[in-house]
């Protein structure tokens, strides 16, 4: 005999409760989002797919943050560093012995990885400031490496690279190069989707949650540590080989600390422990100054203020995070749950239990 209907969604078995896409409404937004990315750049122009380009690479460090800080629980103040870290190896290995994009982009993953190792170590016995301290050293160490290599090479404007070849094809336009960022992108929101799913991402999260229960319960919280700065740096730095690519060029100072507040604040503003949210926080971050320059160009006698500009966007963003800070912690998640949980739940109002109250 088949079960009665029912209304809303309800799972019979574990392997309902593993899909990434359990209902139809998200089936339908994941083949509409889908079409709409692929589509978007026959109807659009360069700057709008540079900056479609930018929010990927934004995507992909905010993702890997979003693993160590919103679901681990570890601290970084050092994401720059590591987007430095990838950028110059990729520089070097180029200019050093001329080494195709098969070579420095696993090339820049191991660095990565050994940078996790090393600067995750700290964690081990740090936490909150003094380990967010801790990381900010990777930051200046890696930058500094990276200034004496140019300055003993000569390099003073920086270091070009040429576009890469893949399969005959060379990626120097920007429909070419959205297409492969976006490919990363896609990859690394679903590794990581499907990687907090498994006993790795459970771990983190009992980590996160209290640290000491988390081991009573037999789960190796040095080794979930390390594993999580390592993932996070892996990550973080193929976003940095692929951002020397994508600009042509390396330097130190296109990797400022401010690059590194930037990526905590999109997992603060799109919403600590959600994928999504590192995805939106990196959009609306990455996006944000724009729409800056944007307002005050469309402001009647705003002009005489374009010199201000950068101060401004400073400005704009301080507040802005401290806005979400205090009146909106879960960030844009939170607000995206909210609408999605008025929706499902209209016409219909919570009401009180009885007794419970008017």
């Amino acid at each position: 005999m088949s079960a009665p209907a029912a209304s809303g969604y309800y799972r019979t078995d574990y392997r309902e409760e593993m899909r990434l896409l359990d209902t139809r409404t998200r089936k339908a937004g994941a083949v509409v989002l889908t079409v709409a990315l692929l589509a978007l750049p026959w109807f659009s122009n360069a700057f709008v797919l540079d900056l479609a380009s930018q929010v990927f690479l934004a995507s992909i460090g905010a993702v890997a943050l979003m693993l160590l800080t919103g679901y681990a629980g570890q601290i970084s103040l050092g994401h720059a560093g590591l987007l430095a870290a990838g950028a110059f190896t990729t520089g070097l290995l180029v200019k050093e012995i001329n080494a195709s994009i098969w070579i420095t982009l696993p090339a820049s993953a191991v660095t990565g990885a050994l940078l996790g190792v090393v600067f995750g170590l700290p964690s081990l016995r740090l936490r909150g400031l003094y380990l967010a301290v801790s990381t900010l050293a990777l930051h200046f160490i890696v930058i500094y490496l990276g200034q004496e290599y140019e300055t003993k090479r000569g390099f003073s404007t920086g270091i070009v690279i040429e576009p890469p070849v893949i399969f005959g094809w060379a990626f120097n336009e920007g429909v070419r190069w959205y297409y492969v960022l976006l490919a990363f992108a896609a990859t690394t929101v679903l590794f990581a989707l499907n990687l907090l799913r498994t006993r790795t991402g459970r771990a983190w999260r009992a980590i996160q949650g209290r640290e000491a229960v988390a081991e009573a319960l037999g789960i190796s919280v040095p080794g979930y540590k390390l594993l999580a700065f390592v993932i996070s740096s892996i990550l973080t730095a193929v976003a940095g080989c692929l951002f020397a690519y994508y600009r042509g060029f390396v330097s130190s100072e296109a990797f400022p600390l401010f690059i590194s507040i930037q990526y905590v604040a999109m997992v603060i503003i799109g919403g600590m422990g959600s994928i999504l949210g590192a995805v939106i926080g990196a959009v609306f971050v990455t996006l944000f100054p724009y729409g800056i320059e944007a307002l005050v160009a469309a402001v009647p006698g705003a002009s005489r203020f374009a010199n201000q500009i950068f101060a401004l966007n400073y400005a704009a963003f301080g507040l802005v995070m401290i806005l979400f800070l205090v009146f909106e912690p879960m960030g844009l998640t939170g607000i995206w749950r909210r609408v999605q949980a008025y929706f499902l739940l209209w016409p219909f109002k919570q009401r009180p239990l009885a007794g419970g109250g008017k």
